[in-house]
């Protein structure tokens, strides 16, 4: 199997891991209000297959890294240095902002997923257009 073959065999792998997680987390989110009524256990285990599952995504991930040219490997772990640390960096402000009252609402961690996923995209698009 040549290379841009195993690519899009990888880059595949992943959009279905990451579809699969994102519906399980789906389950594990609206299951109890609506499937099953607050059954616990339902609960539970929708958790833990979403778990599981998102450790196979992250799996998915690393093999696509992992056969991936030296540039692309480069655009995307700068991606992730910069997406992790800045949305630590955001977290915490975020948080101590909702426990000192400087924000009206309560912080969601939903808000902060949406903060991480933008900024990887935009650091993804801006280390691409930077090194090529």
């Amino acid at each position: 199997m040549n290379t841009k073959t195993a690519k899009r065999k990888n880059l595949t792998r992943l959009a279905i891991w990451t579809m699969a997680w994102t519906v399980s987390t789906a389950l594990a989110t609206f299951g109890s209000l609506f499937l099953w009524e607050g059954n616990k256990v339902l609960t539970a285990l929708s958790i833990v297959l979403n778990l599981g599952i998102g450790i196979g995504m992250v799996m998915a991930n690393r093999r696509l890294l992992e056969g991936s040219d030296e540039l692309e490997k480069k655009i995307q772990m700068e991606a992730m240095a910069l997406t992790l640390g800045f949305t630590l960096i955001v977290g915490i402000a975020y948080s101590i902002m909702d426990s000192t009252n400087l924000i009206p609402w309560d912080a969601e961690i939903s808000f902060l997923v949406i903060f991480m996923a933008l900024f990887y995209i935009t650091a993804i698009a801006f280390n691409t257009r930077r090194y090529r």
